[in-house]
C-alpha cells in the first residue's frame, strides 16, 4: 500500500515538475522484527534553455557538463548492497524502478548517427561518471555493455527518443559500494549535506545497513509544449535499517550483553531461574527515534525547498494514527485524511533542528506492506570445470491473475549458453496444458573478448503456478594474464533484471514494475599461478648464469706476467717492502731510552 503511494506521489511530481525547482522528503516505514525503511527523496530540476547554455541553477553543474559532453538524453545510475527480502519486507520501494542489482548499473540513451559513435561517447560517459562518483565505471567496456531492447523504457516524459538514440547498459556486480560513493552523491545536492534531510545521511549508518540502494535519474520533462520542456534529476536513497543495531554508538560497535538487572526474561518459562534467563518475545512496534537511527538530528529543512507559497512537507512517516509519535515545536504534524493510506508528515522549518520519537507501543492493527508481484530465484547447478547450468524459477502468488514478464540475462563471453537447451517447464500439477510459456524471444550471442551474451525473454505464468526456466553452459578457458588476483574466488555473473509487463483489465500498477534477481558466483577452470612463476625465476636464473659467463669471457683479457709489466710489479714490491721496514724502525726507535 505504501509503495503504491511513492508512486502516486512520483507521478504528481513529474506532472507538476515546473511548479518547484527543488523538492526534497523522508519518508519512514517501520517493517517486521525491528527494521524500518528509510526513503531519501531529492528532486530538482532545470529549464532545457538553461540546461543547454549550462546555466545551471539547482541542477548540478559537474554532472550536467558531463551527460552534454557525451550527448545523453537520459541517464539512469544505481549503486546497491545487500538482498531484499520480500517475504518479511513486503513490496520493493518505488516498485524496483530505483533499484538496480548488486554493485553498479547503468543505463543510457546516446544520441549518435551509429553504434560505433554511440559506444565511443558511453566510453566517455563511463570515464567521466568514473571519476565523479569514485567509481570503477571506467570498466565498463564492450564486454559488460549490451544493448537492449525490451527490457528497459524511459522514464522521459516528451514525444520519445529519435531514431539516433541508442541504448546502452552496463553492470558492476563485482563492485563495493562504500562512503566513497555517498560523498559524490551528497555534493550533487543544493545543501550538500550541510541541512534539510540530507543531514541524516552518514556513511556509518547508510553501509550498516540490512539493504542499500542509491539511485540517479536523469531525464527530460515536458509539460504540454516544448517551451516547458525542463531537464528533471531525481536522487533517492532507500535503506533498511536494523533499529537495534543503529542504537549502538560509533565508538562502540561491537554488541555487548548489559548488565543482568535490565535483562527482561520471559518468566513462565519452566526452565527460568536467577541464573536462566530466556529474552521475552517482544510485543508491539519497537521504540526509535531520528537520532538513534542516523545518529544525530535533522539540521533544519533546505532553504532552497521552501518558498513563500509552498510548505512542504519534509518527513513522513507510514504509521497508523493510533501510533504515539512525539516531535519538537519545530516541526508541525499533518495526518493523512480518512480513506487513504494512514500516514503523517511534518513541516520543518528551516532554522531549527528537529527529531522525531516514537516510543514502544503496542497496536491493534498491522500495516498492509504490500506483496512481490512474482518471485524469482536463479541458480547455477551442476559439476566440473568444463559445464554447467543455469536454472531460474518463477512463481506467480496472485490466484487470480497471469503474470506477463521480460526476463533480460546479461552474461560473460567466457559462459557460453548452448541456446538449443533451453527449457521452460511448469513445477507441480495443475499447469493449464496448451499454457504458452515464452512468447517472444532476443538472442545476441557473444563474441570472445569483444562482448558478452544478451538473452531477453518474454514469459508467462499463469495464477498459482511456477515455471522453472533452464539451459546448458560451458565454461571457457581464460589466458593467464586475464584471471584477477583472487580468481579462485570465482567470476561474479550479474544479476538478471525482470520488468513486468501490464495486462489489460488487470489490478497491477499502473507504473513500471522491475525485480533483480541476486548475483552470482562462477567457478572457472584456474590454472596454477605457481607454474609460471617457477617458470620465471628458473629462466631468470639461467639468463643472468650464461650471461654473466659469457659478459666474462668476452670482456676478460688473459695475458703473461712478462705482458703485464714484470718491471714494475718488482718495483712495487720493493717501495711496499721500504715502507714496511720503516715503520719497523720506528717503532723500534720508539722503544729505546733517551741518555
Amino acid at each position: 500500500m505504501y509503495r503504491s503511494l511513492q508512486s502516486l506521489v512520483c507521478a504528481i511530481l513529474v506532472i507538476s515538475v515546473a511548479a518547484s525547482d527543488y523538492f526534497e522528503q523522508l519518508a519512514l516505514t517501520p517493517l517486521p522484527l525491528g527494521s524500518i525503511l528509510a526513503s531519501f527523496d531529492f528532486r530538482s530540476n532545470e529549464t532545457l534553455e538553461a540546461y543547454e547554455a549550462q546555466n545551471f541553477r539547482y541542477f548540478p553543474r559537474s554532472l550536467g557538463q558531463a551527460l552534454r559532453h557525451a550527448d545523453t538524453e537520459e541517464l539512469h545510475l544505481r549503486f546497491t548492497t545487500g538482498r531484499w527480502d520480500p517475504e518479511t519486507w513486503g513490496a520493493r520501494p518505488w516498485d524496483g524502478t530505483k533499484e538496480g542489482g548488486t554493485g553498479v548499473e547503468l543505463w543510457a540513451w546516446i544520441n549518435a548517427p551509429s553504434e560505433g559513435e554511440a559506444f565511443e561517447k558511453w566510453t566517455t560517459l563511463t570515464q567521466s561518471l568514473s571519476g565523479l562518483f569514485c567509481a570503477s565505471l571506467n570498466f565498463v567496456d564492450s564486454t559488460r555493455t549490451t544493448k537492449p531492447a525490451l527490457t528497459f523504457k524511459s522514464s522521459a516524459v516528451h514525444e520519445g527518443h529519435t531514431e539516433n538514440s541508442h541504448l546502452l547498459h552496463g553492470v558492476l556486480p563485482g563492485e563495493v559500494v562504500c562512503t566513497e560513493n555517498l560523498t559524490p552523491f551528497l555534493k550533487l545536492l543544493p545543501c550538500k549535506g550541510k541541512a534539510g534531510i540530507s543531514s541524516l545521511l552518514d556513511g556509518h549508518k547508510v553501509f550498516d545497513a540490512s539493504w542499500q540502494s542509491m539511485s540517479i535519474d536523469v531525464s527530460p520533462q515536458c509539460a504540454g509544449s516544448s517551451s516547458a520542456c525542463r531537464m528533471a534529476i531525481s536522487q533517492t536513497i532507500d535503506v533498511v535499517l536494523d533499529i537495534e543495531r543503529s542504537r549502538r554508538p560509533r565508538d562502540n560497535p561491537i554488541p555487548r550483553p548489559g548488565p543482568s538487572e535490565q535483562l527482561i526474561c520471559d518468566e513462565t518459562k519452566p526452565y527460568h531461574s536467577h541464573d536462566t534467563c530466556y529474552p521475552q518475545d517482544l510485543t508491539g512496534e519497537m521504540g526509535w527515534s531520528l537520532k538513534d537511527l542516523f545518529g544525530r538530528t535533522m539540521a533544519g529543512q533546505c532553504p532552497l525547498a521552501s518558498d513563500e507559497h509552498s510548505h512542504p512537507k519534509s518527513v513522513c512517516v507510514n504509521i497508523p494514527h493510533e501510533r504515539m509519535a512525539l516531535a519538537r515545536p519545530s516541526g508541525r504534524e499533518i495526518r493523512s485524511p480518512s480513506g487513504s493510506p494512514e500516514s503523517r508528515c511534518y513541516q520543518v522549518k528551516s532554522d531549527e533542528e528537529f527529531d522525531l520519537e516514537l516510543p514502544q507501543q503496542t497496536l491493534n492493527s498491522q500495516q498492509d506492506l504490500g506483496h512481490e508481484l512474482l518471485r524469482a530465484e536463479r541458480t547455477i547447478t551442476g559439476h566440473g570445470a568444463a559445464q554447467g547450468s543455469m536454472r531460474t524459477i518463477f512463481t506467480n502468488p496472485s490466484f487470480t491473475n497471469p503474470v506477463t514478464f521480460v526476463y533480460f540475462e546479461s552474461l560473460p563471453w567466457f559462459m557460453r549458453p548452448y541456446i538449443h537447451t533451453l527449457k521452460a517447464q511448469p513445477t507441480g500439477s495443475g499447469f493449464p496444458k496448451d499454457w504458452q510459456i515464452i512468447t517472444d524471444m532476443y538472442y545476441r550471442p557473444a563474441i570472445d573478448r569483444r562482448r558478452g551474451t544478451q538473452l531477453e525473454l518474454v514469459i508467462s505464468v499463469p495464477p498459482s503456478s511456477t515455471v522453472m526456466l533452464t539451459y546448458d553452459f560451458e565454461k571457457a578457458i581464460l589466458r593467464y594474464t586475464e584471471y584477477p588476483p583472487d580468481a579462485n574466488r570465482g567470476f561474479n555473473v550479474a544479476p538478471a533484471v525482470i520488468r513486468l509487463l501490464q495486462e489489460e483489465n488487470s489490478a497491477m500498477s499502473t507504473e513500471a514494475v522491475y525485480i533483480r534477481t541476486t548475483s552470482l558466483l562462477l567457478p572457472l577452470p584456474t590454472p596454477d599461478f605457481s607454474m609460471p612463476y617457477n617458470v620465471i625465476i628458473l629462466t631468470s636464473t639461467v639468463m643472468a648464469l650464461a650471461f654473466g659467463s659469457i659478459y666474462n669471457l668476452l670482456i676478460r683479457r688473459l695475458v703473461g706476467v712478462d705482458e703485464a709489466g714484470a718491471g714494475r710489479i718488482r718495483a712495487l714490491t720493493k717501495k711496499i717492502s721500504g715502507l714496511f721496514i720503516k715503520v719497523k724502525d720506528r717503532l723500534k726507535g720508539k722503544g729505546q731510552k733517551v741518555e
